[in-house]
C-alpha cells in the first residue's frame, strides 16, 4: 500500500519571542496594568513556554475502556464535552422527559454593545418562546449575540478536517481549546449538548449582506462534526493526517 501523500508547504507561522511578547502584552494596554509589569513578565514567560512547546492540551488523561487505544492521552476538555453530549442524548431519548425546542437567535446585534439596541430577531425569538411553551415544550434559547457582547464567549473557526478525512473530524470537535495559541473560551462544547437534547430547532436570523450572520455561520460550520464525525480520537491518535 502506498504511503499517503500528506501535502504541506504553507508559509511558516511560528513567532519569535519578541513578536510573541509584543502581541501578548498588547492585551494589557489598559493603564490599570502598569503597576503589574513584574507579574505580567512572569505570565508572559509562562505563556511563551506553552507556546514554544506547542502544548495544545496541557491537561490530559488516559482514554480508558471503550476507545480504540485505551492508553492514549485525551484532553480532559474533550472528555468533559463528550460526557455532556452523552448526557444530553440520554435526556433526548428519555420518554419521561418533556420534549425540548431550541430557539437560536442568530443576530449579533445587542443592546449591551454596539449599536445599543436589541435586535428585531431577538424580539421574534421572544414571540416564539411562549408559543412553544404553550404547546407543552420545554424551551431553550441559544443567544448568539452574546458572542459580541459577553466576555469569554467565542466560536473558533472550523478547519475543515473532514476535507482530509472524515476520521479526523472528531465528535465532538477536538480542534479546540488550543491553549498554546490562546484559542480558549470556545462556546461550542456548551452548544453541542443543546442541539443534541433538542427535539426541534428554530433558527431566527437576519440576512447580513446576502449571507448568514458571522456567529451563526461559525456555529453551523462547527456542527459538521455531529454529522458522521469520528467519536474516537484515539483511533487517529489525535489529528495525525497520515
Amino acid at each position: 500500500m502506498a504511503e499517503p501523500d500528506v501535502r504541506k508547504g504553507m508559509p511558516p507561522v511560528k513567532l519569535e519571542r519578541a513578536e510573541f511578547e509584543k502581541r501578548y502584552r498588547s492585551r494589557f494596554a489598559d493603564p490599570v496594568f502598569r503597576p503589574l509589569q513584574r507579574e505580567l513578565d512572569a505570565i508572559i514567560g509562562a505563556a511563551w513556554d506553552a507556546y514554544s512547546q506547542s502544548r495544545k492540551s496541557p491537561l490530559t488523561r488516559k482514554a480508558g475502556p471503550g476507545f480504540a487505544d485505551p492508553e492514549y492521552e485525551l484532553a480532559v476538555d474533550w472528555l468533559a464535552a463528550r460526557e455532556a453530549i452523552l448526557a444530553a442524548q440520554r435526556r433526548h431519548d428519555d420518554r419521561r422527559e418533556t420534549p425540548r425546542i431550541l430557539i437560536v437567535n442568530g443576530s449579533s446585534r445587542s443592546e449591551h454593545t454596539c449599536p445599543g439596541e436589541m435586535s428585531k430577531t431577538w424580539r421574534l425569538v421572544k414571540v416564539a418562546e411562549p408559543v412553544f411553551a404553550g404547546m407543552g415544550f420545554a424551551v431553550d434559547i441559544l443567544d448568539l449575540s452574546r458572542l459580541a457582547s459577553e466576555f469569554g464567549k467565542q466560536i473558533h473557526p472550523c478547519k475543515s478536517c473532514v476535507a482530509t478525512s472524515m476520521a479526523l473530524c472528531h465528535w465532538p470537535c477536538s480542534c479546540y481549546p488550543n491553549y498554546s495559541l490562546g484559542q480558549t473560551d470556545d462556546w461550542m462544547n456548551d452548544i453541542y449538548p443543546m442541539w443534541v437534547a433538542a427535539h426541534g430547532i428554530m433558527i431566527v436570523a437576519p440576512v447580513n449582506w446576502y449571507h448568514a450572520p458571522t456567529g451563526l455561520k461559525a456555529m453551523m460550520d462547527r456542527l459538521v462534526c455531529a454529522d458522521g464525525g469520528n467519536p474516537d480520537p484515539t483511533s487517529t491518535h489525535g489529528k495525525k493526517a497520515a
